[in-house]
């Protein structure tokens, strides 16, 4: 990491002066705060040109009474990519990301002063077509909808068509009474056709309301659809899509794109559908009152339909860029949300405001220009509507006073007063629906840029997963044999198919082995360097180095959370490769540093681990990780509901939680990343006992800085910058003086 990504770049903000002065000021302050950092980050990532060594360690030709340690330690050290450090530290990036997430997000989109550049706050990725997304939001709508939607058709339908004749009532009256004052007809005549008219209208206002219900019931039932599909493609997706994506930008998805993809499919779409039935009824019966009118209402029509293409298209990118920019917004909020401890503790107020400050200032941006062009359409419409209105009633009047020849559909006659009154309020109800389908247009402009996102989530490719192999219970039968069963038995094994169309059945005993294993989270930066291992069942393999040495990111591909890019990692003979997914990490209980609560009662949140455990089994997990005693104090105890990731407890408390957890999903081979490492020495002693009994019989992974925790493991793996350096039983390590030593005789110091 550089200062410039710490820094704020002046040049970037406005040319206000106060804002400028405010500006210098934080900027020192940013200096100040980063160049401490940075300087022992840079230290840290200096790469001295050293050869790998011949004599690298072997590790399946350890023993735990002699280990085999590499002679060349020190010529190992020093060899790490960037990207150890700053994906696998949790300090560094718990320090470094408040202030500098999205900072290069920003600072792209914000070179050059947004009021001179109006597509500088744009989207570098070209959004993707909205005929593709319309096609499958009507896909959705037609699927399992098709006679709700024949209902709404037919119901617009009969609106439309009684709103279209308001006109012609109109005009009829207007002709009648012509009649009446000349006598050829009865007043009682008027009261007729008014009943008519109100009998009309009255079915128009129960068919409106009617497709309106029914369109509420469809779109929220396929909004339900899209909301399940999203959540459940969520479930399949590579932990490498949420490194990449903020939880406020996969969040924005649920909550704004969803809600702009409500109002189309519950308002936009019928009223386009109406409007546009309304447009086809009013031609037509203008067509039947004179063809000359009509043709001034093709031409307004013509001109209309080019505005609302050159507006709409403008529009339209601006939008697509809004819905990106309250992702990112979103995503930025959350995320300071979550840090606030650490923003209060560096005093970084004021940079995130600035950081803040830019990305609204982006959203600002976009979304003025989205509304601005969405704006305009309405007024354009509604003059070109009056003019057209205007003109309609010059043209008709002039005709009607030369008593020209009419052509219509029903033929050749002379226009009347009538037929102009008609004809006006039909030129209106002509405008009228078009000035709706362009004010609606906004709407599905910014649906369908919603709808992008959300079908971008759903496309993203999901979790692979090749594997064959799958996990069982077994039980042995009288020869002592393994027998597939179907009860729980806490004895499992493995169903591996064989070539020949066979299976066979090999008990899981929880041998893992690393052969020259290299992993980066970048193809093109590898952190883990020909990592060789092995965990005999039963044994307890501990993990200590310095931050960002690699420790996590070894545990991490034992789950396949990533695939490794050579090398090989096998369980119990088998490759991992091999395994189902879910089978094998169904066999791998981890207690992870940072402890996730889910709403719930404290008795869920245990069971989370294994969903058929008997309430004893969660009070006998509890009592193992020592945490049965602060749950009965609880104000009711197993059964208080705890929210917002257990707000409510201490960190310590949240920490033995999960503990029990792991403790009764009861499965064969256990990680402890830091599992106790919000514990205070002595709970932590309380704990150790029983993670000890639980551990029994187990192949264990911990990762520890505190020494005490690993000092009675097997064998101890001591790494730095993404390769082993040392490896023994904790009595060796100490005998050996090297890396192990200095860290162990450093905590002994600070005690």
């Amino acid at each position: 990491m550089s200062n410039t990504k710490g820094k704020v770049d002046n040049k970037n903000l406005t040319e206000n002066k106060n804002l400028k002065e405010k500006q210098n000021k934080v900027t020192k302050n940013v200096e100040t705060n980063n160049n401490k950092v940075t300087t022992k980050v840079e230290t840290k990532n200096k790469k001295p040109n050293v050869e790998k060594s011949s004599n690298q360690i072997a590790t399946e030709d350890l023993t735990i009474n002699e280990p085999v340690i590499d002679t060349n330690v020190n010529a190992l050290v020093g060899t790490e990519s960037n990207s150890t450090s700053i994906i696998d530290s949790n300090i560094v990036s718990e320090n470094l990301n408040v202030n500098n997430t999205s900072n290069e997000e920003i600072t792209s989109t914000n070179n050059e002063s947004l009021d001179n550049k109006d597509d500088i706050a744009l989207p570098k990725k070209k959004p993707k077509s909205s005929k593709g997304s319309a096609k499958r939001i009507l896909g959705y709508l037609f699927k399992g909808h098709k006679i709700q939607i024949a209902l709404v058709v037919f119901f617009i339908i009969l609106s439309s068509a009684a709103s279209v004749s308001t006109a012609l009532f109109t005009g009829n009256i207007v002709d009648y009474i012509e009649l009446i004052l000349k006598g050829e007809a009865a007043f009682s005549g008027i009261i007729t056709r008014v009943g008519i008219m109100a009998a009309v209208f009255g079915v128009g206002l129960i068919s409106g309301y009617l497709y309106n219900l029914i369109m509420v019931y469809i779109s929220q039932g396929v909004l339900k659809q899209i909301r399940d599909e999203m959540f459940a493609k969520m479930q399949r997706l590579p932990i490498k899509y949420f490194d990449s994506h903020t939880h406020g930008d996969i969040m924005s998805r649920y909550t704004n794109d969803t809600d702009s993809l409500e109002q189309m499919l519950c308002q936009s779409i019928p009223q386009i559908i109406a409007s546009v039935l309304t447009i086809i009824f009013v031609f037509v019966f203008m067509l039947t009152i004179s063809f000359y009118l009509t043709l001034v209402i093709i031409f307004f029509l013509i001109f209309m339909m080019l505005v609302t293409k050159t507006i709409g298209g403008r529009s339209r990118k601006y939008f697509v860029a809004q819905q990106v920019s309250v992702g990112k917004t979103t995503g930025y909020i959350e995320e300071m949300i979550n840090g606030q401890k650490v923003i209060k503790v560096f005093n970084h107020e004021e940079e995130n405001k600035l950081g803040f400050d830019k990305l609204n200032e982006e959203l600002c941006h976009n979304a003025t220009k989205a509304n601005k062009y969405a704006n305009i359409f309405m007024p354009i419409m509604q003059n070109l509507g009056h003019l057209q209105y205007v003109v309609i009633a010059i043209i008709g009047g002039l005709l009607a006073i030369v008593g020209a020849t009419n052509i219509s559909l029903t033929g050749l006659n002379v226009i009347s007063l009538g037929n102009i009154i008609t004809f006006m309020g039909l030129s209106r109800q002509f405008t009228m629906p078009i000035s709706q389908v362009s004010q609606q247009m906004n709407s599905i402009i910014l649906a369908l840029a919603g709808a992008e996102r959300i079908f971008d989530m759903m496309d993203t490719p999901a979790e692979s997963d090749e594997g064959k192999v799958t996990l069982i219970n077994v039980k042995k039968d009288e020869k002592g044999e393994l027998v597939e069963v179907e009860e729980r038995t806490n004895l499992w094994a493995w169903k591996k198919p064989n070539e020949d169309g066979t299976t066979s059945i090999v008990e899981l005993k929880g041998d893992v082995r690393f052969y020259n294993v290299d992993f980066g989270y970048d193809k093109e930066k590898i952190v883990l360097h020909d990592i060789s291992l092995y965990a005999k069942p039963g044994h307890k393999i501990a993990f200590v180095g310095s931050t960002g040495a690699g420790k996590t990111t070894i545990t991490n591909l034992i789950n396949r959370f990533y695939d490794i890019a050579n090398g090989t990692i096998t369980y119990d003979g088998i490759n991992i490769s091999d395994i189902k997914k879910d089978d094998l990490r169904h066999s791998i209980g981890i207690v992870l540093q940072d402890t996730n609560l889910f709403t719930g009662t404290v008795k869920d949140n245990i069971r989370y681990g294994n969903l058929n455990a008997t309430d004893e089994q969660v009070f006998e997990a509890a009592k193992l990780a020592n945490a049965d005693d602060f749950i009965q104090r609880l104000p009711q105890g197993y059964d208080t509901m705890l929210e917002s990731d257990g707000a409510n407890l201490s960190q310590g408390q949240r920490q033995l939680l999960s503990i029990a957890r792991a403790a009764i999903a009861n499965a064969p081979v256990m990680i402890l990343d830091e599992a106790t490492s919000s514990i205070d020495t002595h709970t932590e002693k309380l704990v150790q006992d029983g993670m000890d009994a639980l551990m029994h019989g187990r192949t264990v992974f911990v990762i520890a800085h505190r020494l005490s925790t690993v000092q009675n493991s097997n064998v101890i793996m001591v790494l730095d910058h993404g390769r082993i350096i040392e490896k023994g039983s904790h009595e060796d390590l100490i005998k050996q003086k090297g890396k192990y030593y200095q860290l162990y005789t450093g905590k002994l110091e600070l005690d």
